[in-house]
């Protein structure tokens, strides 16, 4: 097991709060989750995992209220199956004629620094090993360079990100705290097919979220 930390920035975030049925409204910091996927944006395998150890808030929590067009629906399941059976089907969307317009209260301006421990699974393989992800994580992070664009909560808000080798000599978080209720941790797929979300209370003192020890509800 070895820690990195990254530092990831963007112009916009939306983390979803998920009892937000119809609106897109966001947490007021980075979710375990959303770091997660970062991390795996630049380096994921079957035999690794990553886990969240802290997130530092780096700039102060501003929002901003959005207007965007989403399309109302999606391709369902069984529509495709139905395709993939009969070897023909329909299965395009027309966004003119399923277009909605929602509200949005996304964060704007925002940098984090995330810790992370890289975990090789203990059935990993023999040619699994920790120096043999580490090595690649390290090259691929110190280039700039993902599998797939890492993004603040929603794909169109891509993150910048750089990987930090001295987290000590890095300026320090913002020095504010609060309770932040209530947030996803990630969601346990003990049953691939049906997800269950996972939370815990949160809170950021002097600008920092830890995760180390906290207690997970389903």
């Amino acid at each position: 097991m070895k820690t990195y930390c990254l530092e990831v920035a963007g112009d916009f975030a939306c983390f979803t709060r998920p009892e937000m049925k119809v609106e897109r409204v966001s947490y007021d910091v980075m979710t375990p989750s959303a770091a997660r996927a970062v991390f795996e944006a630049i380096l994921w395998k079957p035999a690794m995992r990553w886990r969240v150890r802290c997130i530092e808030v780096l700039r102060p929590i501003r929002w901003v209220s959005l207007r965007r067009n989403e399309v109302a629906s999606v391709v369902s399941t069984r529509n495709v199956q139905q395709a993939m059976n009969a070897g023909q089907g329909n299965l395009g969307l027309y966004i003119e004629d399923d277009r909605q317009q929602r509200a949005g209260l996304f964060l704007r301006d925002v940098a984090y620094r995330i810790h992370a421990d890289l975990e090789v699974l203990p059935n990993a393989g023999e040619n699994n090993t920790g120096p043999k992800f580490w090595e690649m994580f390290e090259r691929r992070a110190a280039k700039g360079q993902c599998v797939n664009q890492p993004y603040l909560g929603c794909r169109e808000f891509a993150a910048h990100f750089r990987l930090i080798e001295k987290p000590q000599d890095e300026p320090p978080p913002i020095a504010e705290s609060r309770d932040l209720g209530f947030m996803l941790y990630d969601l346990d797929f003990a049953k691939p097919n049906d997800p269950a979300p996972q939370f815990f209370r949160a809170r950021m003192e002097n600008g920092v979220v830890d995760l180390a020890n906290v207690e997970v509800r389903g």
